[in-house]
């Protein structure tokens, strides 16, 4: 028996969605998580915040608010680093601490050559924190849009001292309001989960390495022995940048959690294709190859099985109308827990091959801006050229 082109691709994805559920580490379970009762200790070892924040006045309040509320018995100290804010920012945050002695504000210089602006106000939070709380074991780095459980810091710190880690980092749950966001925001879990399988970033004996920058607590000794932030100034994927060097020196965790909370809204998907081209060329390196790489194993992953399943329903070809089936309802098994952790309908597992187009062509996008020299903006900030030596565009 002959073999059309379509069932040869359907039987080709559905090989491929063999490998990446048997085989990617079990990403899709979606399983590591950091919720539930927190652990016991007789001491708990003091920590210091740094919250960078470039016009954030929507969200800031909110999360100074939670960090001030901890349910903590250590030592904890806040740092806000108002990275040139122009909407009053540093007023909120200061208004939502309602004079607590724990939070302090740093107006951060503008941004060196080479930096980005948020790991140069990040440094500068740093340099404050050494005069404020030099002791502290640990450092919490947290986004501005970041809104934690009253009982977050406990978990995270003890889960760092149970388990001897370095770094403990959680992928906050992302806000799912809108229909947009309900489209496209398990889908960007699922694949960040898909390329960094969790798993294998928590196992020391392997070599991924990841982090979520918006919520990551790291031991100041570990982060001094990496070379500090300076290593990666000129990173925009600063979060895994940082997990690959503290795993070169010891164990890391990433997880998933329900109550630690984005703030951030994507209502529109002018919203999301900003977020996602502004990094997706530099996580392929810059690389025009890993770009036709990336383009083509999408293709065949997300798109041939519900086009195979279709024509092989139009034009009568069992073949290819069978495996795509199946491709697309393994594709729809693995997506599942993803799609249960955001509260979303068993049925929505099916748009996911929507979902990678609107992604493929946003990755697409972002090579086409880095072409244009104008890859990486945000908030005013442009930075165009690869990770080693870039400098900062307009606005620093």
């Amino acid at each position: 028996m002959t073999l059309s082109i379509a069932a040869i691709a359907a039987v080709i994805a559905l090989g491929a969605w063999g490998v990446l559920v048997l085989f990617r580490g079990a990403f899709w379970r979606a399983d590591q998580r950091l919720d539930g009762p927190f652990p016991s200790r007789d001491s708990w070892p003091g920590v210091v915040v740094i919250v960078p924040a470039r016009n954030e006045a929507a969200t800031i309040g909110r999360c100074v608010a939670s960090l001030l509320a901890q349910d903590y018995p250590g030592a904890l100290s806040i740092v806000v680093v108002d990275d040139g804010s122009d909407d009053g920012t540093a007023a909120t945050a200061r208004r939502a601490a309602a004079g607590s002695k724990r939070l302090s504000l740093v107006t951060a210089a503008p941004p060196e050559a080479g930096w980005t602006g948020k790991l140069w106000a990040v440094a500068q939070g740093l340099a404050h924190a050494e005069k404020v709380a030099p002791e502290a074991p640990f450092v919490l780095f947290t986004d501005a849009d970041i809104e934690h459980g009253p009982q977050n810091l406990r978990r995270l710190v003890g889960k760092a001292e149970a388990g001897g880690l370095d770094l403990v980092s959680l992928m906050v749950l992302l806000r799912c309001r809108s229909a947009w966001e309900r489209l496209m925001i398990p889908a960007f879990v699922f694949f960040f989960q898909k390329v960094y399988p969790f798993p294998r970033v928590n196992d020391p004996e392997r070599p991924e390495a990841a982090a979520a920058g918006g919520c990551m607590l790291v031991r100041r000794a570990a982060l001094r022995q990496a070379g500090g932030v300076e290593t990666i100034r000129g990173r925009l994927i600063d979060d895994c940048a940082l997990g690959k060097r503290i795993k070169r020196k010891g164990p890391i965790w990433l997880g998933l959690t329900g109550s630690v909370r984005s703030l951030r809204a994507h209502p529109r998907l002018e919203d999301m294709w900003n977020m996602v081209a502004r990094t997706a060329f530099e996580q392929l390196g810059y690389s025009w190859a890993a770009l036709g790489g990336t383009v083509f194993g999408m293709a065949v992953l997300y798109l041939v099985p519900p086009a195979a399943a279709f024509a092989g329903l139009v034009a009568g070809d069992a073949m290819a109308g069978l495996a795509g089936l199946a491709a697309w309802s393994l594709m729809a098994f693995a997506y599942r827990p993803t799609v249960r952790l955001y509260g979303q309908p068993p049925w929505s597992v099916l748009t996911l091959p929507v979902a990678a187009l609107l992604f493929t062509l946003m990755t697409a996008d972002s090579a086409r801006r880095h072409w244009k020299g104008c890859g990486g903006a945000w908030k005013g900030r442009s930075y165009g050229g690869p990770a080693n030596g870039r400098r900062a565009g307009p606005g620093g």
